[in-house]
């Protein structure tokens, strides 16, 4: 498949873009600064600059044929948002988004824990609501996951509907690399078109 990666030079945005090259994808990974995307000497990878605060920058590397995975993240409110209607308007065909647990619609499951997430994001807690809903409502999938660390993908690993989502555990971790593979298996098999989906470490 033809793979489109934004905020590629993250951590979660490395972790996606190179587990899709492993799988034999093609992909154009998308940043601010593309030197920033450390992965060198891959064949089938593309380097592309684009900012979510300039939809031309994003629409002139995503069109109707791209399937995005989307890691995008960040500290500043606002900008969450304007990655969402920044890739809705390019029009892809899919768009796979990473939200946060205990936030927007899994909120309601998520138990007592979501308040206390609501609190430490603050303002950004709407961002992240009104960016999830945008996506949603274009049809695409959201990835709701916990806690993120940098440890191996876990072999006990699942992705589960909000139906089966489990209570919302502060403590509990979940890799980036366990998070970059449901998000890739979501692009290659469609399976939550238009929900949220959370990966789980076990």
């Amino acid at each position: 498949m033809n793979l489109t990666v934004l905020a590629a030079s993250g951590r979660t945005g490395l972790a996606i873009t190179r587990q899709a090259l492993q799988r034999g994808h093609t992909v154009t990974a998308i940043a601010r600064d593309p030197e920033r995307i450390a992965l060198t000497g891959s064949p089938g990878l593309y380097k592309r600059a684009g900012d979510v605060n300039d939809p031309a920058s994003i629409g002139a590397v995503v069109d109707g044929n791209s399937v995005v995975l989307s890691a995008l993240g960040t500290d500043r409110a606002g900008v969450l948002l304007a990655g969402a209607k920044a890739l809705v308007a390019a029009g892809p065909q899919r768009i796979i988004w990473l939200g946060a647990y205990g936030t927007g619609t899994s909120a309601a499951v998520a138990g007592e824990a979501a308040g206390i997430l609501g609190k430490l994001l603050g303002d950004r807690l709407a961002d992240k609501v009104e960016a999830d809903n945008a996506v949603l409502a274009a049809g695409g999938t959201v990835f709701h996951a916990g806690v993120l660390d940098d440890g191996p993908e876990s072999t006990n690993r699942r992705t589960v509907g909000l139906e089966a989502a489990p209570p919302f555990d502060l403590g509990a971790r979940v890799s980036r690399e366990t998070v970059a593979a449901a998000m890739l298996d979501e692009a290659e098999v469609p399976r939550f078109l238009g929900t949220v989906a959370l990966p789980l470490a076990a």
